[in-house]
């Protein structure tokens, strides 16, 4: 088919298939079950505003709602994500399943999961986003999916689930989720832990929680009762610091000035590979660690490195900060991790920076190497070290 200026438009039915054939080839389907799912369902009448090439796009969201400073607060999340959580969620038919954040069309993904036999709930706290999710499944035969309009952290509906999915950023595990999770039952979470986030699946394992699996996700942030308590600030135009954990130090006068100081470098000997998995160990290992953000203006003019993109761990005190960069290397298999750090303590906070990227190169350069466990109730008096505190408990991270 063409439109008036020539241009091609192809058949939904043919992007879908393509769609699955290309999720298939890159892992994000491993199983007959969602491979079905993914080819049954119309992705594209989900997103009815969207062209159908973009609702299909294996890697890009749809925006579904703006906020007043055009800001997406919610949005039909990438394909191939949504494929990963759901082989990470591994519904059954038969199922019971609950999904926090609702868009419609990962609801009728898990209706086709759980077949005609098990029962889908789908919530979200925003009647702009649930009213056309509803509208959406009803016109492509979903009606069997309950919707309901709550703040995903307090209003779980009553029951007991085998599975649950939430498809925002959280922030925390509240009590309500592992209460209606069933003794066997797994919860799939895009967990954000000092501003990095991965879609971790976790099990039941006594009152709390321990991993399965988990991957790199990106996702809008949760509303109302789960919001994050982030702190974030300008050093300068285009250069911001944000951490989550109280006990790190942003004093944004003296780390702007640091700024201004001569940077040191310092280079770990250490491979630079697996840039997610080693993302998250640092972000999980530095002392005191926030993520250090810099626009591309910044970046070109040299003031920061190139790794400050899309935000990289850096390891803060009262008036230093230090940061991970990398260049090539072929004694450590093509590059090298090391260090940039500003202001007075430089010296000490690139050593320990650079201590920490090679323990990681030395013992855990591999996927897969953390196990995280959640911990419901008060912090213990002594927290472990590799413990990040959260409003409701505690997750703990032990590397392999």
């Amino acid at each position: 088919m063409t439109t008036m200026d020539g241009s091609l438009v192809r058949d939904p039915d043919e992007l879908r298939a393509d769609m699955v054939r290309a999720l298939r080839e890159q892992e994000g389907i491993k199983s007959e079950r969602v491979a079905a799912a993914f080819a049954a369902v119309p992705r594209h009448l989900f997103a009815p505003d969207a062209p159908a090439e973009l609702a299909y796009n294996l890697h890009r969201t749809v925006p579904v709602k703006k906020d007043g400073n055009g800001l997406d607060i919610s949005v039909m999340s990438a394909a191939h994500l949504q494929a990963v959580m759901l082989e990470q969620l591994a519904v059954g038919p038969g199922m019971k399943v609950l999904e926090i954040g609702s868009n419609g069309v990962n609801a009728a993904y898990l209706q086709e999961l759980v077949g005609p036999d098990g029962e889908v709930t789908t919530v979200d706290i925003d009647p702009d986003v649930i009213g056309p999710a509803r509208v959406n499944l009803d016109a492509t035969g979903y009606s069997r999916v309950k919707t309901i309009v709550a703040d995903g952290e307090s209003g779980v509906p009553a029951g007991q689930y085998d599975r649950i999915i939430v498809t925002v950023a959280a922030w925390d595990i509240p009590p309500s989720w592992i209460g209606a999770l069933a003794e066997k039952g797994r919860l799939v979470v895009p967990l954000t832990m000092c501003g990095t986030t991965r879609s971790i699946a976790f099990d039941r394992d006594g009152d709390g929680l321990i991993s399965d699996s988990y991957g790199l996700a990106h996702f809008v942030p949760m509303q109302g009762e789960g919001a994050a308590r982030e702190r974030k600030v300008m050093l300068r135009l285009g250069v911001a610091l944000q951490t989550d954990d109280v006990r790190v130090p942003l004093n944004t006068d003296a780390l702007n000035s640091a700024l201004d100081t001569s940077r040191l470098e310092r280079w770990s000997g250490a491979a630079y590979d697996l840039p997610d998995e080693l993302d998250l160990y640092l972000t999980l290992n530095l002392s005191s660690v926030a993520r250090l953000h810099a626009d591309p203006a910044v970046i070109d003019s040299g003031i920061i490195e190139p790794s400050a993109r899309f935000g990289v761990p850096a390891l803060v005190s009262e008036d230093s900060f230090a940061y991970r960069t990398r260049r090539e290397n072929a004694d450590t298999g093509g590059y090298e991790s090391g260090v940039i750090a500003h202001g007075p303590n430089a010296e000490a906070l690139a050593d320990d920076y650079a201590n920490v990227l090679r323990e990681w190169a030395a013992n855990h350069r591999r996927r897969g190497a953390a196990t995280f466990r959640y911990l419901p109730g008060p912090a213990p008096a002594t927290l472990p070290q590799d413990a990040v505190l959260r409003r409701h408990g505690i997750v703990t991270v032990t590397w392999h």
